[in-house]
Parts: structure tokens; sequence; C-alpha cells
């Protein structure tokens, strides 16, 4: 066998993956080394997908909750069931919660939005992963895009501010390996944590969630000692407003709040200063503070006065969207009805306080969300206050765990689709190479099958018809069949962004902030800063049972006040006002003594569960979560 398809996955690479099986049966997922971007290469993640494929653990019928057990029933009966509670609830379709999670990409998952849509069910807004740095960026920018990833290989400088290369992109990490070997500096700024220190020619840690300080900071002094371009003003609606904002920030105090001296600004500094090009990536882990999305801006204010907007080997790089290229029309209710709408951040919150009507069904696909989103223990009782609840999932996840019903579902390499990148500009075609194992079934096959059984029907568009309406788009110049045979076409995308510092504003001009937010203090009793950072070998919650360590590890620095008097022989809790949790303390050189890491995603059925301990909130714009903001302390047990 020798099959192209590509990498469905929640990550930026969207790889074209190579799938090879040899004479003796052994199968080998690689990367696709005709495919432009992925050059041949692929992350462990997707190597080792094939265990998730053949776990044990996978669901292969649909299960009913039975007298606090679980029964395994057949499609016909589960999807029986659900058309009888639909039927039941759609007097008031508002009753009928739909919460659709992006655990995995592709057009075709898109259809559950369209099905909710059409019952006029309740919908979810705002995001759990990088809605305040996304908006961030369409307030500065007027829309969000990027330079084409492979335009780093023109710039003389890179600044990193905040992405972890070693986990996140292996991709975008390649790219920037290449870069310094052809002569470009890389400095990083982080709170530690990650592995960037190879990557990087230079590193300042800074105190978590104070990037518009340090980045406000190194505008002053550009502008001090440089002055800012007319030309770059020019270009921009407010910058007189932004200038008196600047200067009316006293450069210590902002030195103070982000915990960088006086030679950290300096070097900084000299990077945005040169005249040759400087590119900046923004990690997503920076803007999931409480004013996450005011650091992104004057990170991208920085970028602007220093001249790299809008020029090679310039910009700044943030998340796009994945589907951005794509004609999604097709997904939305064509009366386009007003819509109740729930917070995913406060989804447990918003839950129990729904009236007129309660929600009393609710339907859960592409999310791991009991486990995932913020106060766990609130989602919980949210569920619980429910009257029927299913969950579409391949595992029994610590969601799935409180469904009435749970549906099998097909993964990745088991079902057609097309998708796309929030990094690239390819956009594939994806084969199902694999069969679903016993009953297991596409999230399309399984509303189709329900949409015909509800009167009156809900009928979604037949796959093809599907496909073909995504790529209905200004932005993409194949058809189906084509792409079917080719396996990807490249996006009709510029390779420099806003070329000619022309934004995407009605005036064409840029947008500076206007406001610059102190941080609050930590609350008494809980000191330090508890950052649940990204794993290397999975996204998020996906993963499998028996590789997850119990107790969870957190890390601390040498230096770390929590040390003196813990006893690291004795149990040891990490605590928050919502809970306890008990952990293995390990140091890490590097980090921040003001942090506790936690790499998230592991499960509370098993002991694991970070969001337990982080209280649900909004980001200052962009309605996203601010896990991070979110303090702890240590203690023995």
């Amino acid at each position: 066998m020798r099959e192209i398809t590509a990498c469905t996955l929640d990550c930026p690479d969207s790889c074209s993956l190579l799938i090879l099986e040899d004479a003796e049966g052994k199968v080998q997922i690689k990367g696709n080394p005709d495919h432009p971007f992925t050059s041949g290469f692929t992350c462990r993640k997707a190597r080792d997908f094939l265990r998730r494929l053949q776990s044990p653990d996978r669901l292969k019928t649909p299960l009913l909750r039975v007298d606090g057990g679980w029964k395994a029933i057949g499609w016909d009966d589960a999807l029986d069931l659900c058309a009888e509670k639909i039927a039941r609830y759609r007097r008031e379709p508002a009753s009928i919660l739909h919460f659709h999670g992006e655990g995995a990409k592709g057009v075709l998952k898109q259809a559950s939005k369209l099905f909710f849509a059409l019952l006029g069910s309740t919908q979810v807004k705002g995001a759990l992963c990088d809605a305040a740095g996304y908006v961030a960026c369409v307030a500065d920018f007027g829309s969000r895009d990027n330079n084409d990833i492979n335009d780093l290989l023109h710039a003389r400088r890179i600044v990193n501010w905040g992405k972890d290369l070693a986990r996140s992109s292996v991709h975008t990490a390649a790219i920037v390996r290449k870069a310094r070997r052809e002569g470009c500096k890389v400095l990083t700024i982080s709170p530690g944590g990650d592995g960037n220190g190879s990557f990087s020619d230079q590193m300042v840690r800074i105190r978590p969630g104070t990037d518009r300080f340090l980045a406000a900071a190194v505008i002053r002094l550009l502008w001090e000692r440089n002055g800012v371009s007319s030309h770059i003003l020019d270009h921009a609606h407010n910058g007189d407003a932004f200038k008196d904002l600047i200067w009316a920030q006293p450069p210590d105090r902002l030195m103070k709040w982000c915990d960088i001296d006086r030679e950290g600004v300096e070097r900084i500094y000299s990077f945005y200063a040169s005249p040759e090009p400087t590119a900046t990536l923004i990690g997503a882990g920076l803007q999931r503070y409480a004013y996450g999305g005011e650091n992104v801006r004057f990170i991208n204010a920085l970028a602007m006065l220093s001249g790299n907007i809008g020029r090679s080997g310039g910009g700044t790089y943030f998340h796009l969207h994945s589907l951005r290229n794509m004609n999604l029309d097709w997904t939305k209710e064509p009366e386009r009805k007003l819509r109740r709408s729930l917070l995913m951040p406060t989804i447990g919150r918003d839950i129990l306080a729904a009236t007129d009507p309660p929600v009393r069904m609710l339907w859960v696909d592409g999310s791991n969300v009991v486990n995932q989103a913020p106060d766990s223990h609130e989602m919980m009782r949210a569920f619980e206050s429910i009257e029927f609840k299913v969950v579409v999932d391949a595992f029994m996840t610590d969601t799935a765990e409180r469904a009435d019903l749970v549906l099998p579902c097909a993964l990745m390499m088991e079902q057609e689709d097309i998708e796309a990148s929030y990094l690239h500009d390819y956009v594939h075609y994806v084969k199902p190479v694999f069969k679903a194992p016993g009953e297991a079934k596409s999230d399309y096959w399984i509303l189709s099958e329900l949409g015909r059984r509800l009167d009156p029907p809900v009928i979604l568009p037949d796959p093809d018809e599907c496909f073909r309406n995504s790529l209905c788009s200004p932005y993409i110049d194949i058809s189906l069949e084509e792409l079917r045979k080719r396996g990807y076409v490249r996006a009709k995308r510029p390779l420099i962004a806003y070329a000619g510092m022309r934004f995407d504003h009605p005036d064409g001009k840029y947008r500076f902030p206007t406001v610059l937010h102190a941080e609050a203090s930590p609350p008494a009793g809980y000191p330090y800063r508890f950052l649940t950072l990204i794993r290397g070998d999975a996204i998020h919650s996906q993963i499998l049972p028996d590789k997850q360590e119990m107790p969870p590890k957190v890390w601390v620095a040498p230096d770390h006040q929590a040390l003196k008097h813990l006893d690291l022989e004795a149990d040891i809790y990490l605590v928050s006002p919502l809970g306890r949790l008990k952990v293995a303390v390990e140091i890490l050189e590097g980090l921040h003594p003001e942090v506790v890491v936690y790499r998230r995603g592991d499960w509370m059925k098993l002991g694991g569960g970070a969001n337990q301990l982080i209280a649900a909130g909004l980001t200052d714009i962009g309605k996203g979560a601010p896990y991070y903001q979110q303090y702890v302390r240590l203690e023995n047990g």
C-alpha cells in the first residue's frame, strides 16, 4: 500500500501524509516527500497515530447509560432515541445546545454546525484556544493574515515571542533552524519551560502575562533613539495618541512589571532597530491571560513601528483561520435566524444560568469539553443539570463518561474530507486509508442518518456537494476531481501580507491600541502563576490512557520559593481556590521563579485534569479563555 492523505489534527502544520504498508503488513506514517511544505517529514503525533487508531480503548459501538452502567446498542436504536429526544425538545429549539469543538479539522466536520443551525439550537461562541490573539490582529490590521511562513528565510533576525518550537510546529522549527544556518539571528522571549534554547542565539526570560509592558518599553526606546518614520505613521490611524500612551509609561515601571532589566530590553531593541528585516513569531500562550489581546496588540505595534510590516523577511506570525480559503456559506442556515449563544470559556456557568428555556439536551462533537474547558467541576455540575446528553467520541473521555449516550466516531485516515492549515495556505484532500473499527462512523454519517429520522427532516447536502461548495472560493482554483487526484493545492494568497502597508480597515490604515492595563497582583495565598503548557507527544487531551503517568508532574525553577518549605519526599498538592490536585514536583532550569508548569491534557478519571483548578473567565477581547491568569500554591498533604 502507498497512499497519500493529510493530517486533520488540531496542529498548525496540517501535513500531507504518506502511508506505506510493506509485504509483511507493517504500516508506516511519514511526511509526504513530494509536498512543498511538508517536505518529507512530520511530527511524532502523526507518526504514532496508528497506535491511536488501533488502541484497544477505542469505542466501537453506541453505548447507552443504563442503571449507572453502559449498555451496547445498535445504531438504529441509538439514532431513534436521539430523534425521539430532539422531537421532544424541538418545540423550544434553544433548549438544545450544540457544543462543537475543533479537535479534528475538515470541512465535513462543519456539517454539524449546519445541522443544528437548521434545528435552531443554541450554539457556542468565543474560543478556548486563540480568540484573543486572533481578534487583536483583526483590530490592528483589519484582518488576520501573515507573510507566507517560508518568508521567514528572508528574515535577518527573528524574535520568537513565546512559541515553543520544540513542541508546537516541527516545520516552523525546521524553517527557523534553516534561517539560522543561513546567518539569521534568533532571540526568544518566554517564561521558560520550553525547548527554545537550541533554536535561539539569545534568550530573554519574562514574567508571564506581561508581554505588553516589554513591547511598550522597546517601543519607547525606538521612539527616543531612532524616531519613527513619518511614512509609517502616515499608514496608521492613531499614531499620535499611541505615542502619548507610550510616553505616559515610565520605562523603569514597565521593566519592573515584566521583570526584565535594561540590558534585556536593549537586546530586544537591537533586533527591532536594525534596518534589516525582523520577523516576529507570536505564541498562543501569551494571549491566554486576562489582557492577552493587549499583549498581542503591543507586539504587533512594535513590529509596525520598526518598519517590519508589509515587507519580506518581516511581519508578525499568529494563527490564521484554518478554513479561511474555503467557502463555508453552505454551513449557515439560509434564513440566518437569531440564535441563542453561550460562551465556550464560561460554558459551565452559562449552562447553569440559562433560562427561558434551560438547556435540556446537549450534543458534543469534536471536544472533550469537561476536561478542556476551565472549571471542570462547574462543567460537571452543568452536565448533571441537563436531561439528555450525547457525546460523539472515539474514547471514553472525561466528557463521554458523563453522557447518557456515547456515539463512536471514525478518526483521521478513516474518513474522507478536505482540510487546510492555520499556518500555511495549502488545501489538502483527506483520503480514507483505513476502515473504522467495529461500528464507528463519521460525524457526518451520524447526523445525516439522524436528520432523516426527524419530522420534519433535517437533510444535509451530500459530501461531494459539501466539498464542491467549500472549493467554490476566490482563493482556490481546482475542481474536486482534480484535488482528489493531486492531493493538495496552494490557495491564491500573496506571499507578503499587507504589502505597501495597505491594511484591511476601511481607510486602509493600521490601528494602534488605545489603552495599557496594569497587571493585578497575585491573590493572597496563591503566589504562583499556573501555566498549563502544550505537550510534544499529544494534542491537548488526545492522550491514550496507558500513556498517562500519575500523579501528574509539575515543574518549578531551582530558586522557586515553594522549595523552601516543601518536603519533596511527602505527598505534594497543587492548590487553587477551586480545589487541589496531587502532583509530583520536578526542577527545571531556566524557568521563571514565579511559575508552576503543568503539561496539559491528562484525564481527571485517571488522576489528572489541570482545568479543575482554573477559574472560568474571559480575555479582554475575543471572548477567549484566560487559562494562564490562574494563580496557585504548592503544599504538602
